[in-house]
């Protein structure tokens, strides 16, 4: 046995050997810091978002993909198909935020869910579009045609309606729900006449020849509200600090978003799995149509589009008592954005 150890010994310390020991060893070093690194990035709480790929909700890739390097944070962007199914996931715990559509956020609020706005996403993104070959000029040019929005509850509904109020198309338009993703192969398809929905999903119909343009949102509804976010109380009470650093990271990312649209733009079509051609299309046309600023989320807005939701018949009553949290978005500050990772604020190393 001693000679056996004594040769083996004599074997390591020879040419080749040495050289398979050091490169053994070298492995073992980069593997062990490779483990390193990442688990300090996992020793970070993790903040998971839900959202739909649409232009009012940029902010949720950006966030993703800036918390991935800066923050003491982790924002982690989750895509839903649709927003019920993101409410679902938001009331069963399997996000701690959701960029939701306005007109639920209510709804969910009067059904008893413990929720917040914290923030409003970037506004005038939304576009009715029509098919081209229908020659729709009018909101009255809709009578007997189908119309697809994306819920009952949803901005985009209650403007159509407001729009057909005391017209001779009231009662006279088939207003159907689909789900964002859906409606442009819809409409090319001629199963939909025209559609009313968050860019960048009207974009692709207008580049494609197949739609054209009725309305832009901000002409018939100025500081139309598409999406904003909302966390449970109990996130708030938890996690302060990481629902200031998202509501104040969404908002910096609009600042960045303006000035970078086309950087912004292949962010986002990694996330959405779209062109990015077609996400810049809808951050610049027209141009400088996206209002990025206006975020603070107002008791006054809310209690209107409350008010809206029950004229038409969508919520039993208007209270939206205890809804609305603006501090957050107050307390942002929108100092020092340079490069895409000024969004965050650098990572505080923590204790060895």
């Amino acid at each position: 046995m001693r000679s056996d150890g004594k040769r083996w010994w004599q074997r390591a310390r020879s040419g080749p050997w040495r050289l398979s020991i050091a490169v053994i060893g070298w492995l073992v070093l980069i593997s062990f810091l490779h483990y390193g690194l990442n688990y300090r990035q996992d020793e970070r709480t993790t903040i998971r978002m839900g959202y739909m790929p649409v232009v009012t909700n940029l902010a949720a890739p950006l966030l993703d993909q800036a918390s991935r390097q800066q923050g003491d944070y982790r924002f982690q962007a989750i895509k839903f198909a649709s927003f019920a199914e993101m409410a679902e996931a938001l009331r069963n715990g399997h996000i701690e935020a959701a960029f939701m559509i306005a007109p639920l956020a209510i709804v969910l609020k009067q059904q008893g869910a413990d929720v917040r706005i914290v923030y409003i996403g970037n506004r005038h993104e939304s576009t009715l579009v029509a098919r081209k070959e229908l020659g729709i000029r009018r909101i009255e040019d809709l009578s007997g045609k189908t119309l697809a929005v994306p819920m009952r509850y949803s901005g985009h509904h209650l403007a159509v309606l407001e729009m057909l109020q005391g017209t001779t198309a009231e009662g006279r338009v088939d207003i159907v729900e689909m789900n964002p993703p859906d409606m442009a192969s819809a409409l090319a398809t001629g199963s939909l006449d025209a559609y009313f929905v968050g860019e960048p999903f009207a974009a692709q119909t207008l580049l494609s020849g197949e739609a054209e343009v009725l309305h832009y949102v901000e002409d018939i509804w100025p500081h139309f509200i598409c999406n904003l976010v909302i966390v449970k109380q109990t996130l708030i009470a938890r996690e302060r600090r990481a629902v200031q650093q998202l509501v104040s990271g969404a908002a910096r990312s609009g600042v960045w978003a303006r000035q970078h649209p086309q950087e912004a733009a292949a962010v986002a079509a990694r996330y959405w799995n779209q062109p990015p051609e077609i996400i810049r299309y809808a951050l610049t046309t027209p141009k400088a149509r996206i209002a990025y600023d206006r975020f603070t989320p107002r008791t006054d807005e809310i209690q209107s589009l409350a008010e809206k939701m029950h004229r038409f018949g969508l919520v039993v009553h208007t209270d939206i008592s205890g809804l609305v949290e603006d501090g957050f978005a107050r307390r942002t500050d929108l100092g020092g954005i340079t490069d895409f990772t000024s969004i965050l604020p650098p990572r505080q190393r923590r204790g060895p």
